[in-house]
């Protein structure tokens, strides 16, 4: 058997109206005056209404900064940073989306250390040790709450990543009412990335090992299953719960055995045009899978088993394969997702420098499974060009 390591956080708590204990988690982790990390659309939603008035009658002082943007900027982490500083807070708790974890995990970090951010980007970089970290996802797609990567935007079209198990928190809570209000377009394009995090975790080159195989097909089960209910029957608890519970399974398996082509396609699209992550691997991934195909037949055969009763599992592996890559082009159309570049007004005439962009992002590509060439790339984006 091939060596591994799999690390992951301390505790992960699963359970509708687990946000209740938030305020038992402050104590049992010696918090006594957290910062809430999160974006005005939480707080306008009201999500956070009974949590500030729990946290009151508990007698924690709390404070709040909810300036976080989508793909958030050094600039915005630097100023989460001082208002943390400023404020003399011993534990960060982050609510909302993965920019809002992401830059949770950095001001915990960097509030309670000398370091610059520019000192631990890349991975192993960071040296001092963070306040105590809590996470709460508000949709089921990141996985960042268990995950010890952030994600930085550094300019116009570039972004830089932490990685670091000094990111990982101490606890992620879980729980689907937090999600009630998420429209369909977001909730069917946070579900595809946990997909997509699933599949390329258990295709991964580099360190798929028995525990990330495990968490990656039991996570694409429970998002394949749950994602169309969770998309068009949005106060659906139970499909709501298992949506956050596989995206949460899916960010430990990529944790340990990372992403691949589908994301390095996936980044050029969000950095040049905007298109939400999700979106963004929703469009290439059907096309990087049958690329990877050649490579991949046995264990896309492995993954289907769990997700659909309308593949025959009786056949061999490249037709099962072909089968499993049908059913996710048909999901994507179900969701009501765009599925082509041109539908997202996409230039063919930009086609090249995606590709050249997308052959940057050497830390994904080395986890592929089949080496990806620039002409590769080219033709990848061209068939997302036309869609499905």
């Amino acid at each position: 058997m091939k060596s591994f390591v799999f690390s992951t956080i301390k505790s992960i708590i699963s359970e509708v109206g687990g946000v209740t204990r938030l305020s038992t988690l402050c104590r049992q982790h010696n918090i006594t005056t957290p910062l809430i990390v999160t974006d005005k659309g939480i707080i306008n939603n009201g999500l956070l209404t009974h949590v500030f008035q729990s946290l009151k009658e508990d007698g924690l002082f709390f404070q709040c900064f909810d300036d976080v943007v989508a793909d958030p900027s050094e600039a915005l982490i630097l100023s989460a940073v001082d208002f943390a500083k400023k404020h003399a807070i011993d534990g960060v708790i982050g609510f909302g989306g993965g920019s809002s974890m992401d830059t949770a995990k950095l001001v915990a970090l960097l509030a309670n250390s000398d370091e610059g951010i520019t000192d631990i980007y890349g991975v192993d970089q960071v040296k001092g040790k963070r306040f105590p970290l809590i996470l709460v996802p508000t949709t089921a797609g990141t996985g960042s709450e268990v995950t010890p990567v952030s994600i930085v935007t550094t300019g116009e079209t570039t972004k830089a990543g932490v990685v670091s198990s000094e990111l990982l928190p101490d606890v992620a809570l879980l729980d689907a009412e937090l999600t009630f209000g998420l429209p369909p377009h977001v909730t069917a394009a946070t579900g595809i990335d946990a997909m997509v995090h699933a599949i390329e975790a258990y295709t991964s080159a580099e360190k798929k090992n028995p525990y990330s195989d495990l968490l990656a097909k039991q996570a694409l089960s429970l998002l394949a299953n749950n994602i169309e209910n969770a998309t068009f029957d949005g106060n659906n608890v139970e499909a709501r719960q298992a949506m956050l519970l596989g995206a949460c399974l899916a960010g430990q398996a990529f944790a340990n055995a990372p992403v691949a082509a589908v994301h390095a396609l996936a980044y050029p699209l969000g950095g040049h045009f905007h298109i939400p992550h999700g979106l963004s691997n929703a469009l290439v991934l059907p096309h990087v899978m049958a690329f990877n195909l050649s490579h991949t037949a046995k264990l896309y055969a492995e993954l289907a088993g769990g997700i659909t009763d309308s593949i025959d599992l009786t056949q061999p592996d490249e037709e099962i394969s072909h089968q499993l890559i049908e059913f996710i082009g048909k999901l994507i159309k179900k969701l009501k997702l765009p599925t082509s570049l041109s539908a997202m007004k996409v230039p063919l005439t930009d086609i090249e420098m995606l590709a050249k962009d997308a052959m940057k992002q050497t830390r994904l590509l080395v986890n592929n499974p089949k080496y990806l060439s620039l002409k590769d790339a080219r033709n990848i984006y061209l068939q997302a060009f036309k869609g499905l």
